[in-house]
This record gives structure tokens, C-alpha cells and sequence, in this order.
């Protein structure tokens, strides 16, 4: 196989390698083969085009010609010209499947059906990825900008996945990166033959390796070879450890992922804001099983699994206060504002979730008196919620609850006496952003109503009943002010929408309102048992009445259970509502026997995604209170790397120009390596690579000027050509940077000394080189456009040498240990 075709079949392994980071996204994977076969095709047209020779762009154009002919056939055969030749209606199919496999991206929760929309984008991606990728690294033999596009691909795998692609897809996607770097330095070497150098030596005489060839028995590994394998497994272990080191930001609230999210030790726990959108999960294809119970009541209409309260309102969206966590107590406090004359009934329910689960906030009926489960939890009292400690979460966890089923009257909520002030401070706050329609809203709706029960049930009803709302999963998504007057212009959404908006205008009114997020009491099985699922997840407000506490309502159209106590027709008054009849679409009784999919959602509720979702989970856990000092820390580490890191090229080619004209001031030591030949962008021997024993003298006196010399032409484009001869490296460096005068000359007298230093009996000294140096850099400077001259100072590209005295040393370390480490082994 010749080189260029061996670089061909590397580019096309990295791509898929890259592309592998798509395969959880998506179920099954089948769409991975079409893609790799019809990769290989157009690689396969590329190596053929390339060896008859055509044009570099006429080689892309007809291997991008190959790839529609390639997926022609396999998504459009039916509007194709025969079949196979793509037409008008072949291009308008192929715009409607790409709208619509976007559309599916959307819809769709990870991991998402294979639709035709999808595979589109999936194999059409890779595809193109390919393409560029081959392009780049053959055609143009520039593996090194290769990674551009394979690190576009992989990051949409990384952002899709939201929890990231995971370790062992990186290390993938990587290694077919550095697999081509490998290639492209091997194709490279062998176009220019052999390569000799100093160092061991067989029989008195230098060994010598070609750029193909194997190294001699037992020798050390050809220069270029060692190279790239230090570059790469620098960068790699850098691309690892730095991630590791800075700090992370967690997911929102809910969180499908299912990682595992460290908390940490201390009192207080501060949610990030969550994106509470459960559009996700109800556009699910198939309803995964969560958790199932089994309890003692019989009825669990009431019997909601709640995960968490949002109960701060900021206009951007609703998310959980900062509160103080305990350790779980034996007896959990008694829940707020709960008087003995309510009507109360303890229940003991049996949970387990599923594996597959994970998430920080342990769902619970509310309000839960005590909980035995085994783990790292922690108590979080304002909500009454369990949360993980120290990486702790759900995921395959069995526990015990007991709990109260809470039945107020009409009568008791109607006459419940006005919260504690502080209580109604905190809760009924609203942020300015709201707009007063909302509050004109909520007063019209509530207009004649005697007291807060009844402006509730009122906003419920209007919500529910009689407000011309419709219940659609395929509105946007949204907590805050914007979304709410939307919503209520519209009057289309799904539980978020009416659950959020109806605890905002209830806060308008007075009324102290959140809202909670967990499950819905879910489907009844044949074994006694309760099976709560993706789509059994909701969302909804919980209102505080004194005397009650807490109290739930459900304003979403078909979803949940009408709680008791805003049907009953007891009403206390004729301005008190009551309805002897449950809501259209919504139970009343006792839930209906499973279907024989053993949930309770026909085929099309399921394929519209009209049942529940699955909450995600906080990335926040448990801290102390304020920042962590290890978190402090972190993050000034992190501010730090980021303000330096830009800087290192500058402050790099600063010190080392400083060190280089002062060698060649004093003439004293050069330091740089003994000399011999050198692969790394210099000119020919002129370049050492390290420190050197053997240099002194008046030849060293002229290295660091010299390297100085082709580094500042390195700096203003005019890339190091190995093959040129000092005396024919300056004259590129004087034309290409079209110098003139003092400048030219300065070039040529710093070439003359390096082969007087190199070539003499008895080399002499060659004072001012470091002036002449400083002339030629003047010169390129003048010459240079602004954005050369900035890139010379910001970002020089011979400071690409930093890496590579970095990768010199770590090989070098790791020789010296694989050395010393047979010879402790060895028996004595």
C-alpha cells in the first residue's frame, strides 16, 4: 500500500473513530455500517482520483459527486432518475427528510429512534466529516487541520448527549486522530528517503533507518516516529488531565443522564437553576419503567411521587432555594402548618427504581413522615426531599416510606386563617419582569371569589375547564415570565406551562404558591404492584393554606387526579366552588386496570407522547455553607489558565529570543544540540533540538542566532525548509520576505558565519550576529501586513517548539524509567 493510500485509509478511520461518540444517542446502530461502507466508497473514489492525477478540487468535487450518487439510492430511490441519478425530486426529498429529521432531534429524548430524518443526518454527516477530513489530510497532506472537523463532530455527540460522550468514546475519537498524525509523519518521512543522524553506533559506524524502514535491532525508534508519538500522547494525556483538574458545571434539575454527581460534606444545598422541561421524555417512543411500588391504601389517586419544590420565581424561571440539609432523622418533623382536626391517613409504601435511573432527588409521597433507605442521604426540611450526598442517587435503590395522605375539606381550606407573614413574604414574591397582564388576569379569572380557596380553585378551573386551554407537547418550553405570557396568549402548552403559570398568579394574589415536580401515582399491574414510568412525570403547583399546609392542585387538562376537596359539592359558601362531578378527561376514581402493555396509555397516546415524563436530577448536592474552599480554589485555578494560557507562545518566544541574541552576543555556549541533522522545521542541521555537550566555542556563539533568524521568518510565514542549505535558507527568507538593504544583508552575513562555524578548520568568531538578527526582524516586521504582525506577537507559530522540548524531555524520562526498571527487576 503506498503512503498516500495508507493516509486515505487512516482519515477514514478517524472519522468513524470520531464518529463513534454518536452511538448512544441514537437506537439500534445499524446506521453505523451504511456509514462506514459508504465512507469507504468515497475514499475508494478519492484514492483513484488522486492517483490518475487529477486537480486537488476536481478530486473533492468528484468525490463529493460520489457520495450523493452513494445516498441517492438509499434515501430518495423513489424520486431518483432511475433509480439512481439525483434529480429536483431527489434534492426536495432530501430537504423535507433534513427538516424532518431535525425535527425528530427535537422530539425525540436520547436515546432517540432511528427515523429516516435521522439517518439522514447521521450517515449524510459522517459522510461530509469524511470528506473534509480526507480532503485536508490526503489531498492536501495536512492531517493536522484534520482535527477541526472531527472535533466539530465529536462535540455535537458530546452536546446532544448533554451529560458529554463519556471518557471511552473520547479516547476513541482521539486515538484515529493521532492514528493519522502517524500516518501523515510516516508518508512525509518516506518522501524524502533515509535519514541519518548521530548517536549509537554498530561497528564504529552510524546507523542509519529510512524513513520506511525498521530501525536496526535494538536501536532506538527514528527521530520522526519518536516525535509523533510524543506529540500525540502529550496532547491526549493533556486533553485528559486538564478537563479532570478544572471545575465542572453540573446538569439542571432534570437530568436523564443518569451520571453519578460527587455532593459534598456540609449544611447547606444550592440547586443550579433547572431547566424544568419535560418535553424531552413526553415525545419518548416508548414509556421505560422508572420505579414500582407497592402501599397499603387502596386509593392512590393522591398518592403523587414528588422529587422536589420549586419555590423561587426570579422571571428567568423557577428553581429551588438554597436550604439548609440535615441528616435524615428517625422521624421526619411533622409537615407545616398541618392542624390534628385534618382528616389524615398514614400509608407505608415499598419502592424500587430502576437501573438505569440516577439522579440526586429521592421521590417521595408528600409529606413523608419517615424514610428507612440505605446510602448517603441527606434532608433537606423547607421541601421535605431526600438528597444524595456525595455522589449518592437513585439508581437501583429499594426504600421504605411511610406517609400521609392529607384530605382537607372545602370548608377547612376556606377558612383557613392568613399565613405567617414571613411565610407569605417569601412566597408570594414575583420579579418585576412579570408583566401586569398576568395579574390583571388572575383578578378577572378570580373576581368575586370570598378567599383564597376559592380564587385557587377558580384558577384551577380555568386552566382546566373553561379557559379554552389545549394540552400540546410540542410548545416551546420555558419557566420564566416570557414563557408564562406566552402560554397564557396562546393557550396551548403542557403541565410545566400550566403549572407554572397558575403558582404565578396565584403569587399576584397573595395566595403562597411553588411548584413541585415529580410523578403521578402511575399505572396498577396485575401483581398488586404500581409501575411509574417515563411518562407518569409531571409537574404541578402546591399552594399553602394555614391549618393544611401545603396543598396540591392540578390545573393540566387530562393529566394527574382532581384532588377531593376542589370537586366536592360541600361548598361553604355560594361564592366557594364546588363541583359534584370530576373533570372531563381526568379521574376521580380509582385508576382503571392496566391495558396488556401493563401501563395505563394506549399505542397512540404513546406515539403523541400524552402521558408523563421523567424528571432529571439537580445537579446540585449537598455543600457547605458558601464555596468550598477546594471549589475556590478550582475556579481561580481555572480564571487563571485562562488568562495565561493565550500568553505561553507570547512569553516563550520573548524569553528565548532574549537567550539566543545573548549567545550570540558573548559567543559563548550555544544552547542548543551538538550538531547534527534535525526533522523539526529548521534548516537542515542548523536547528539542534537540545542541550548539547559538545557545542562551544565560536560555533556556538552562532546557533542561537541563527535559529533565532529562521524562527522570526517562521513567524512571519515563512515556514523552515529542511532540505535548503543555510545560504540558500536565508535567500528564501530574504525573498519571500521581500527584504531589502541593510535587512538582506544582515540575512546573508548570519548564513556566512553559520557555514564558516560549521564548515572551517578553524572557526572564528562572528561578532554582531545578534544585531544582524534584530535587523532582519525589523525588516520582516516593515514588511509584514498588520495581521502578520499581530499574529508574530500573539501567536507565533515557532512556538510550536515549546511542545516539542516538552515531549522531548517526557520521552526521555520514560526511557531513563523503562531502563532503570529492568535492572531492579533483575535477579541478583
Amino acid at each position: 500500500m503506498s503512503g498516500r493510500a495508507r493516509l486515505a485509509v487512516c482519515a477514514m478511520v478517524a472519522t468513524l473513530s470520531a464518529a463513534c461518540a454518536l452511538l448512544p444517542l441514537v437506537e439500534p446502530i445499524g446506521w453505523m455500517f451504511q456509514a462506514a461502507f459508504l465512507l469507504g466508497l468515497v475514499t475508494t473514489v478519492g484514492t483513484l482520483a488522486r492517483r490518475v492525477p487529477l486537480a486537488r478540487p476536481l478530486t473533492i468535487a468528484v468525490q463529493a459527486l460520489a457520495g450523493l450518487l452513494v445516498l441517492t439510492p438509499l434515501f430518495a430511490r423513489g424520486e431518483a432518475v432511475g433509480g439512481l441519478l439525483p434529480g429536483p425530486d431527489a434534492f426536495r426529498e432530501f430537504g423535507q427528510l433534513l427538516q424532518e429529521g431535525t425535527a425528530d432531534v427535537g422530539r425525540y429524548a436520547i436515546p432517540a429512534p432511528v427515523t429516516t430524518g435521522i439517518r439522514l443526518l447521521l450517515v449524510g454527516g459522517v459522510l461530509v466529516i469524511g470528506l473534509i477530513v480526507d480532503a485536508l489530510a490526503v489531498t492536501y497532506r495536512s492531517a493536522a487541520p484534520a482535527g477541526l472537523p472531527l472535533l466539530a463532530l465529536y462535540s455535537v455527540a458530546a452536546g446532544l448527549s448533554k451529560g458529554g460522550a463519556g471518557w471511552l468514546w473520547f479516547l476513541v475519537a482521539a486515538a484515529g486522530y493521532l492514528f493519522l498524525l502517524l500516518a501523515e509523519g510516516r508518508d512525509r518521512l518516506s518522501r524524502w528517503g533515509r535519514v541519518f543522524g548521530g548517536g549509537p553506533t554498530t561497528a564504529g559506524r552510524p546507523y542509519s533507518t529510512g524513513g520506511t524502514g525498521p530501525a536496526p535491532p535494538g536501536g532506538p525508534v527514528p527521530a520522526p516516529i519518536r516525535t509523533g508519538r510524543r506529540i500525540g500522547a502529550l496532547a491526549l494525556g493533556i486533553a485528559l488531565v486538564v478537563p479532570a483538574a478544572l471545575p465542572s458545571l453540573s446538569g439542571g434539575l432534570l437530568d436523564m443522564s443518569g451520571r453519578d454527581r460527587p455532593g459534598a460534606d456540609g449544611g447547606t444545598i444550592s440547586a443550579v437553576n433547572p431547566l424544568v422541561s419535560l418535553q424531552d421524555s413526553l415525545n419518548q417512543p416508548e414509556d421505560r419503567e422508572v420505579l414500582n411500588y407497592r402501599t397499603t391504601t387502596p386509593d392512590t389517586r393522591d398518592l403523587y411521587l414528588r422529587i422536589v419544590a420549586l419555590d423561587q420565581f426570579d422571571g428567568a424561571a423557577w428553581k429551588p432555594s438554597q436550604r439548609t440539609v440535615l441528616d435524615v432523622p428517625d422521624r421526619l418533623p411533622d409537615p407545616p402548618g398541618l392542624a390534628r382536626d385534618v382528616d389524615t391517613t398514614a400509608v407505608n409504601t415499598s419502592v424500587s427504581t430502576a437501573d438505569w435511573y440516577a439522579q440526586n432527588w429521592l421521590p417521595l409521597p408528600y409529606p413523608a413522615s419517615r424514610v428507612e433507605i440505605p446510602g448517603r442521604w441527606r434532608f433537606e426540611p423547607e421541601g421535605r426531599t431526600l438528597v444524595g450526598d456525595r455522589g449518592q442517587n437513585t439508581r437501583g435503590v429499594r426504600y421504605q416510606v411511610e406517609s400521609l395522605i392529607v384530605r382537607p375539606t372545602a370548608r377547612q381550606l376556606a377558612d383557613a386563617p392568613p399565613p405567617r407573614p414571613a411565610l407569605r413574604r417569601e412566597y408570594t414574591q414575583v420579579p418585576g419582569s412579570l408583566p401586569p397582564a398576568v395579574q390583571r388576569t388572575a383578578e378577572q379569572v378570580t373576581r368575586g371569589a370570598r378567599s383564597d380557596y376559592a380564587k385557587a380553585v377558580r384558577l384551577q378551573d380555568w386552566f382546566a375547564l373553561n379557559g379554552g386551554f389545549t394540552y400540546n407537547t410540542e410548545v416551546r418550553a420555558g419557566s420564566g415570565t416570557q414563557a408564562i405570557t406566552r402560554f397564557l396568549e396562546q393557550k396551548e402548552g403542557f403541565c410545566v406551562h400550566f403549572a407554572f403559570s397558575m403558582a404565578a398568579m396565584a403569587r399576584t394574589l397573595g395566595i403562597p404558591a411553588r411548584v413541585a415536580v415529580g410523578f403521578t401515582p402511575g399505572g396498577k399491574r396485575a401483581d398488586g404492584s404500581y409501575s411509574v414510568g417515563l411518562r407518569d412525570a409531571h409537574a404541578w403547583p402546591e399552594l399553602y393554606f394555614e391549618g393544611i399546609g401545603w396543598t396540591r392542585f392540578e390545573p393540566t387538562p387530562s393529566r394527574g387526579s382532581v384532588p377531593d376537596y376542589t370537586v366536592s359539592a360541600d361548598a361553604p359558601d355560594e361564592d366557594a366552588p364546588g363541583r359534584a362531578e370530576p373533570l372531563p378527561g381526568r379521574t376521580a376514581a380509582p385508576e382503571p386496570e392496566p391495558s396488556a402493555d401493563g401501563g395505563t396509555c394506549s399505542p397512540d397516546q404513546r406515539r403523541v407522547a400524552e402521558c408523563g415524563s421523567v424528571p432529571q436530577a439537580s445537579g446540585g448536592g449537598p455543600a457547605d455553607d458558601g464555596p468550598a474552599p477546594g471549589a475556590v480554589a478550582g475556579g481561580a485555578l481555572a480564571v487563571l489558565l485562562v488568562l495565561l494560557v493565550p500568553a505561553v507562545p507570547l512569553l516563550w518566544r520573548v524569553r528565548s529570543r532574549a537567550r539566543r541574541l545573548s549567545e550570540g552576543r558573548a559567543g559563548s555556549r550555544a544552547s542548543g544540540a551538538a550538531l547534527r541533522p534535525s526533522s523539526r522545521h529548521g534548516a537542515g542541521v542548523l536547528l539542534p533540538d537540545g542541550p548539547s555537550a559538545g557545542a562551544a566555542g565560536p560555533r556556538a556563539g552562532v546557533l542561537g542566532p541563527w535559529r533565532e533568524l529562521v524562527d522570526s521568518g517562521w513567524d512571519y510565514g515563512i515556514v523552515p525548509d529542511d532540505a535548503l542549505t543555510p545560504r540558500k535558507a536565508a535567500e528564501r527568507i530574504v525573498r519571500v520576505g521581500e527584504l531589502t538593504g541593510p535587512a538582506a544583508e544582515a540575512a546573508h552575513r548570519v548564513a556566512g558565519a553559520v557555514e564558516q562555524a560549521l564548515y572551517a578548520p578553524h572557526p572564528e568568531a562572528a561578532p554582531g550576529l545578534a544585531e544582524d538578527v534584530q535587523r532582519v526582524r525589523s525588516g520582516l516586521r516593515t514588511t509584514a501586513s498588520r495581521r502578520q504582525r499581530l499574529r508574530a506577537l500573539l501567536a507565533p507559530p515557532s512556538a510550536v517548539r515549546l511542545l516539542w522540548a516538552a515531549s522531548t524531555r517526557l520521552s526521555t524520562l520514560l526511557t531513563r524509567l523503562r531502563t532503570a526498571l529492568p535492572e531492579r527487576s533483575a535477579p541478583r
